[in-house]
């Protein structure tokens, strides 16, 4: 009881003669001893679940205060300050506006004991943020189809015959006399045709699939939620 102050000597008193009135122990003396005694022990702590005031020292020199947040000294941390330290951390590494992926459905609110969450994304993937190309240089900006755009097509041909010419026997209408005495001879005669006026239509195969759901990459399923407040 460091803040106990003695107020009577009572070794003195017995070095005293005997007869010596002051030799004699008063009931004051007591009193006020007791009185002293009684003090000092209210300014004390219980050793079951004690409740301290001021700041108390400790055998490892720490003191029992709540201390500032990023205090790395031997100082005794509180559960006030352990509570926040770990709020802050959980902060940090979730801010407003981060996205929490999990397995799970539970509301990172729930699992993570703070923040607004609202669940993201719902069936889509995640895309690098691109300044160069103007379908990725907004965050949060969608795109793209699930089912098939101009996977499955046709290509056609037209073929305009450019002219030709055919070559037929036409009888002649003139005879001629030869030596050897023949007649009905014939000539040969060319007559070209003009540009055809048909064309002609070449399909080719048509190829890809085309349809719903075709248009998907190798993906796998979880929960995305993403801080609001």
């Amino acid at each position: 009881m460091a803040n106990y102050v003695q107020s009577t000597n009572f070794a003195t008193k017995d070095s005293l003669s005997p007869g010596d009135p002051l030799k004699i122990v008063k009931g004051t003396e007591i009193n006020t001893e007791f009185v002293n005694i009684a003090v000092a022990v209210a300014t004390k702590a219980d050793l079951a679940s004690p409740t301290f005031t001021g700041t108390p020292s400790l055998p490892t020199g720490t003191t029992g205060v709540t201390q500032s947040s990023g205090n790395n000294s031997t100082a005794l941390s509180t559960t006030a300050y352990v509570d926040a330290a770990i709020t802050a951390v959980k902060a940090a590494l979730f801010p407003v506006g981060a996205i929490y992926t999990a397995v799970v459905s539970t509301n990172p609110g729930t699992l993570l004991g703070f923040g607004t969450w609202t669940a993201f994304g719902a069936g889509r993937v995640m895309v690098g943020f691109d300044s160069g190309n103007a379908l990725f240089d907004t965050a949060e900006e969608t795109g793209g189809s699930a089912d098939a755009v101009v996977v499955s097509h046709t290509h056609t041909a037209t073929v305009t015959d450019p002219g030709h010419a055919h070559t037929y026997e036409q009888p002649s209408n003139t005879f001629i006399q030869g030596s050897i005495g023949g007649t009905g001879l014939t000539n040969k005669s060319t007559q070209n045709t003009g540009t055809a006026t048909t064309g002609i239509t070449v399909a080719n195969s048509t190829t890809g699939s085309s349809g719903t759901n075709a248009n998907y990459q190798p993906y796998i399923t979880v929960y995305m939620w993403k801080r609001t407040a």
